[in-house]
């Protein structure tokens, strides 16, 4: 029961949510809205929604069997992550996947059954990691120019004592709700899983 929380950030997609929303509250400017707490339950309940499938097909081909007697622990554990090393290895680049083989100079494999977890976790952390990093690289982009045009208008009008994220903060924050910010981000993070 320990590891349960160490699982829920390493074999699910909660760990590109939540680097996603790091990067939107640091591209906003925003330095406690909204606050960690909000943006680590946000990400669990959208994980949820991600994984509820998949989290199903586990249950019903392993924990319902084991509790009913008709396979032991063994088994049941081999059965039940099995979907989960799949929603992994979907979600990862196979230059992740090959770069832990290669460090442990293993042959490539054939199957998904041939990837061992110890070698599917890290390819899709660092999988989701690069991922993440380039969602974020794409939401500062319009936030960085929200922050430059502002800085040019206040120097040009000779106001280089006025901080300029002062006053570019309500602009992206306006840009933000125009567009709908929620909405689109949490849409395109939820569809960008496989």
């Amino acid at each position: 029961m320990v590891l349960a929380p160490s699982i829920v950030l390493v074999m699910t997609s909660f760990l590109r949510l939540i680097v996603v929303f790091s990067f939107l509250r640091s591209a906003l400017g925003t330095q406690q809205m909204p606050p960690s707490q909000l943006l680590v339950s946000l990400a669990l309940v959208l994980t949820f929604f991600i994984m509820e499938p998949v989290a199903k097909k586990s249950y019903k081909e392993a924990i319902v069997p084991y509790t009913q007697k008709k396979i032991g622990y063994e088994k049941a554990f081999e059965i039940g992550v099995k979907p989960f090393k799949e929603f992994m290895i979907k979600n990862t680049r196979e230059k992740d996947l090959a770069l832990f083989f290669r460090i442990r100079k293993m042959k490539n494999p054939k199957t998904i059954n041939d990837v061992p977890l110890t070698i599917a976790v890290p390819a899709f952390m660092i999988s989701e990691l690069k991922t993440a990093f380039e969602i974020g690289f794409l939401i500062y982009l319009p936030f960085l120019i929200v922050d430059m045009v502002v800085s040019s208008v206040l120097m040009s009008m000779g106001m280089m004592m006025l901080p300029p994220v002062m006053i570019s903060l309500p602009f992206k924050l306006l840009l933000f709700v125009l567009v709908d910010g929620w909405n689109l981000l949490v849409g395109n993070l939820v569809e960008s899983f496989k």
